[in-house]
């Protein structure tokens, strides 16, 4: 029974909206498009492709079908399959709440560069301004060198942003936030994108994006890479997509839900492939530079490569103002519609157990708490941390938990089982393909991802940082997130009837 009138999508169009927007992030704009350029150009779409099928979508209807099933966020729906379960629901909803605290200083930066953006303010060396006068970066992750003043005065503004939409619930304020945010970015990429195409040497920039280097596809590495990408990239296994389906109607159609949120996320992924390498090519052809000279990787792409891409722009500072506005306004779009669903993975968590709780107090606390956080990554060393923190969350988390958490629906709820659920008020059915998906492919590929990265690490240490970093901002970091959720599991439900399952 429930002891509580929990909310509810407004709309499919909504959930979609919200599902997508929780998505499509800032990694979307500069981590596809680099992989894709690093593991065989457009030969690295086919392994791509097949790991949305083979573990995006699958694994997308697993959490929509268990978190509609549970009627519950993480930690209910996970203390529903059994006490003894709990921690799995806890342990997930820590890594937003860490995650959101550096993301939320990234999109920060985009806001600064928004900025910047009206009058070129990055000058004609983008990567010297970014790394020097605006970041400041120090020698190492234990030389603060103080607070980047720039970075705190926005990264301000983009916790309250995550405050004032996620307290007003999801009909109330995540919903109607998506439905502007989503189709807002989505026309600015294309807007974007479309410009990058018209550019001079753009099919140069393309060609390196999509020309296949087949050689590379018997590679492990590159499928390793393609997987990890379309993991990392749909926010499964970090407890959003179970909250989010949790408020969906008990009518509701998981399969097709799952593969166009999946889809729609990969659109974007290929969308942002083809605006950077159009608008890099075009930087290639009016600096005579090679491709390796100008392509940055992960964040560098966004703050150094297009801001120089934008410098070399035709059309007059008026035209390339325009330009660098749209870019970063998606990116904070990205963000922040990435942002509140980090946020709202652990409120909903956390009011499904503490009912009474306020959610106005309790993600004010959230919020107050993440901006504390994010002030350690405003400094200068802000980079050195985010980078180290980032790298662990990320492989000893995310992937850590995806393989148990698929070990354990697929075992002990039994996937058999959640097949008939999942299919009931879907017009697409998935058959046995998708057990044998969820029961044996899914684990021994997430298996394989954590034990490579496990043997990498033991090699050498994580980006030549010192042990002591690793093991303060790493390891201290993944291992206590899954100690504080473990605690977290132990403590009494207020009301345990709410821990039955619905039939």
């Amino acid at each position: 029974m429930e002891t509580q009138n929990r909310d509810s999508w407004g709309s499919r169009f909504g959930f979609i909206m919200a599902t997508v927007g929780a998505a499509v992030g800032l990694g979307n704009l500069w981590r596809f498009p680099f992989t894709a350029y690093a593991n065989g150009g457009g030969a690295f779409l086919l392994p791509y492709f097949v790991a949305l099928l083979t573990a995006g979508v699958p694994l997308m209807i697993m959490e929509f079908g268990f978190g509609h099933k549970m009627r519950g966020a993480n930690t209910l729906a996970f203390a529903k399959l059994g006490r003894k379960w709990e921690w799995l629901g806890w342990w997930p909803v820590m890594i937003p709440l860490i995650v959101c605290s550096f993301y939320s200083v990234v999109i920060a930066w985009s806001i600064n560069y928004l900025i910047f953006a009206f009058t070129g303010a990055w000058g004609s060396d983008p990567n010297a301004f970014f790394g020097g006068q605006f970041l400041a970066v120090s020698s190492g992750p234990f030389d603060f060198a103080g607070f980047r003043w720039p970075v705190v005065a926005t990264v301000t503004i983009v916790w309250f942003f995550n405050y004032y939409i996620t307290k007003k619930g999801i009909s109330g304020g995540i919903e109607k936030a998506c439905r502007f945010m989503t189709p807002t970015l989505a026309i600015l990429m294309i807007i974007m994108t479309i410009r990058g195409l018209t550019l001079p040497g753009a099919a140069e920039g393309l060609n390196w994006f999509l020309k296949p280097d087949f050689s590379k596809i018997m590679n492990g590495k590159i499928w390793i890479s393609a997987y990890a990408q379309v993991f990392f990239s749909t926010t499964l296994a970090v407890g959003v997509m179970t909250a989010y389906a949790s408020y969906l109607p008990k009518k509701s159609d998981i399969v097709n839900n799952s593969f166009i949120t999946v889809f729609a996320n990969a659109s974007f992924d290929f969308l942002a492939g083809l605006c950077v390498f159009s608008t890099l090519g075009y930087a290639c052809y009016a600096s005579g530079l090679p491709m390796d000279k100008v392509i940055k990787a992960g964040p560098g792409i966004a703050f150094v490569a297009f801001p120089n891409a934008i410098n070399l722009m035709p059309g007059g500072p008026v035209v390339r103002a325009i330009i660098g506005v749209i870019f970063f306004l998606c990116l904070i779009v990205a963000g922040i519609s990435s942002s509140i669903s980090m946020v709202e993975s652990f409120a909903s968590a956390y009011l499904d157990k503490y009912v009474n709780t306020s959610r106005n107090k309790l993600v004010r606390n959230i919020c107050l708490g993440g901006f504390v956080g994010s002030l350690l990554f405003a400094t200068g060393a802000g980079v050195h941390i985010l980078d180290i923190v980032d790298h662990f969350v990320g492989n000893y988390g995310i992937a850590l938990i995806g393989l148990i958490e698929v070990i354990v629906l697929g075992y002990v709820y039994k996937v058999e089982k959640m097949k008939k659920e999942v299919n009931e008020y879907s017009d697409l059915k998935v058959g046995q393909w998708w057990v044998y998906l969820v029961k044996y492919v899914t684990p021994l590929l997430l298996g394989y991802m954590t034990i490579d990265n496990i043997i990498t690490e033991l090699k050498a240490p994580y980006g030549g940082y010192p042990y002591i970093a690793l093991v303060i901002f790493g390891w201290a970091i993944a291992i206590g997130i899954f100690v504080i959720g473990f605690i977290l599991s132990k403590k009494p439900w207020p009301n345990e009837s709410v821990l039955k399952i619905e039939e």
